[in-house]
């Protein structure tokens, strides 16, 4: 069962007042307050209707164990408020773990959350924590998206400090960037905060809660690109001085002091970056200046991220190795251990220590030096000799035909033979196979055909795309259960990460990765032939060519595979 995990819902953090343009409202006992963010300023006010709306839309009573759909359980309860619940939960299907916001069909946000989800899960940018799943069943509305154990809110690591310039690039970099993609395609998030931000044990940074979070706190804004920017901009700032850019404490910062109005990063804080202490105050003032330069604000994401890209690339720091200190003579190598008496000399002095002579210099040294040279020449002789006499030894046996046959008697190692393919399929476990129809093309006999992925961006690992969690590849048949001894993989591309699997020898139509039980290879990063060879032959029907890391194909941020012939003996 997957562990409690920072990767949960962000609408679980209600720790501080949020001063970011964008704010949510408060939760009171009467209801939710849905707000509307225009520019630096905030329209709070709200109708009796909305907030009986609010009132008379509860939680729904869930527990524990409870089913969504006779597929998703819920866990552990995150978070309740503001009409809605949020839980750490179980597909049971897919054996992973998810999260689940759930609200009743007629809370006044439920259209505008299922709205939210559903074009937040068009947009399939791995770089955002993708929504899996929004239904409305049983009066119930409620969003699955992923859940990432693995994954580190921006919250805890900035508790034990701010970050390296070199992260903070990363930071301003890759979120900028995600936000600029899609605004492109019409959404926004209006939500951003260092709880809203992951980072992964590999260093990416992903944004969970996109149009989602916004629709569940009622939170709106007339100018989306700006009120994403300067939450951009805070995220910046406080990844370069662990303060909040504003007077109030939030997120675990300390805000800044009351009445100074907004300082740049590097009056903060000594030795910020300049260059990235400037475009944090381009995000987040209006007009832009700083002490030293009159560059215009950053008003989109867009003008964010291009002017993170004009910057001098920092680099990550290198490694510091201290110098070890000279080494000391001990009192005893120095000579010390003796002291002069006192009628031998004055105080405190003593006698001069006569210099060593050098090493092997005296007459035990020199005998001894040449009996060692003596063994070695000796040890170097007689090891050619036996080299010399087994080669003759193994010519002797390959002329005479009675020494063909071993000495016990025993049967002469067959030489393996081609077994028949009656069939291929494509092995996609987590989605319906894309390229299909090609998966004959890969025991076919004819090198020049294959079966090819799609193409897909920005990570090797098929776009770190859940439905690929498992990779993907080919399943051979060979019409019933075989004895295995080799098999031999032609790639469609070099560079490709690949494993050999097989199920049991009872297996009928295995299409899970759990089915293929035995490994037959571990997962190695192929050329352009990939030669299994067994120590002992394997029994089994089905054959699993699996595919989990794709090659460049040829653009950048571009990755593909495939497989060209697959060929198994036994």
């Amino acid at each position: 069962m997957a562990e409690r995990s920072t990767a949960a819902v962000d609408v679980a953090d209600t720790s501080g007042v949020e001063p970011l343009p964008a704010k949510a409202g408060k939760v009171t006992d009467d209801g939710a307050k849905a707000e509307k963010v225009s520019g630096g300023e905030m329209d709070a006010a709200r109708t009796d209707e909305k907030r009986a709306e609010a009132t008379e839309a509860q939680p729904p009573e869930l527990h524990s164990g409870h089913k969504l759909a006779r597929r998703y359980r819920l866990e552990e309860c995150v978070t309740r408020l503001d009409g809605f619940s949020s839980w750490r939960a179980v597909d049971e299907k897919l054996r992973r773990a998810v999260g689940v916001h759930i609200l009743p069909a007629d809370h006044p946000r439920a259209r505008p959350v299922l709205s939210a989800a559903r074009s937040s899960a068009l947009l399939g940018d791995p770089r955002f924590v993708q929504v899996l799943d929004a239904v409305e069943e049983n009066d119930l509305v409620y969003v699955v998206h992923e859940w990432l154990p693995d994954a580190t809110e921006l919250t805890t690591v900035l508790a034990s400090g701010p970050l390296e310039p070199h992260d903070a690039y990363q930071l301003v970099s890759q979120v900028s960037q995600a936000m600029a993609a899609a605004h492109r395609e019409g959404l926004s998030h209006l939500r951003i905060t260092p709880g809203s931000v992951l980072r992964t044990e590999t260093g990416q940074y992903r944004i969970r809660g996109l149009a989602v979070m916004a629709a569940l706190r009622g939170i709106t804004s007339e100018h989306p690109q700006r009120t994403d920017t300067e939450a951009i901009g805070a995220l910046l700032y406080a990844a370069l001085t662990q303060r909040w850019p504003y007077e109030n404490d939030a997120h675990g910062l300390t805000g800044l002091p009351k009445g100074v109005g907004l300082i740049a990063p590097d009056q903060v804080r000594a030795g910020v970056h300049r260059g990235l202490s400037e475009l944090a105050m381009r995000a987040l003032i209006n007009d832009g200046a700083t002490a030293s330069r009159q560059d215009p604000p950053c008003t989109t994401p867009e003008e964010l991220a291009k002017a993170v890209a004009a910057m001098p690339r920092i680099r990550p720091p290198e490694t510091a190795f201290t110098t070890p200190p000279p080494y000391q003579r001990t009192g005893y190598q120095q000579g010390s251990y003796r002291q002069t008496s006192a009628h031998n000399g004055p105080a405190g002095r003593s006698q001069p220590v006569p210099t060593p002579p050098p090493p092997l210099q005296s007459r035990t040294g020199r005998a001894l030096k040449w009996s060692v040279s003596a063994l070695l020449i000796a040890a170097l002789g007689l090891g050619s000799w036996q080299l010399a006499d087994t080669l003759l030894k193994r010519e002797n046996d390959q002329d005479d035909p009675q020494n063909s046959q071993p000495v016990d008697g025993s049967a002469k190692k067959r030489a393996a033979k081609p077994l028949s393919i009656v069939g291929a399929t494509q092995f996609s476990p987590l989605d319906t196979p894309s390229r299909g129809e090609q998966a004959r093309n890969a025991a076919d006999g004819d090198p020049s055909t294959a079966w090819v992925t799609k193409r897909f961006k920005g990570w090797p690992n098929f776009g770190n795309l859940p439905s690929y969690a498992d990779g993907s590849g080919i399943i051979v048949d060979l019409g019933s259960a075989k004895d295995i001894s080799e098999i031999q993989v032609t790639m469609y591309r070099p560079g490709q990460t690949v494993d050999v699997r097989a199920a049991a020898p009872s297996a009928a139509s295995p299409r899970t990765l759990s089915d293929f039980s035995r490994r037959l290879s571990k997962p190695e990063k192929a050329g352009g032939q990939l030669d299994v060879k067994l120590d002992q032959p394997v029994q089994s029907r089905y054959v699993l060519i699996r595919v989990t890391e794709l090659p460049n194909d040829g653009e950048s941020d571009w990755f593909r595979g495939g497989i060209s012939e697959i060929k198994i003996s036994g």
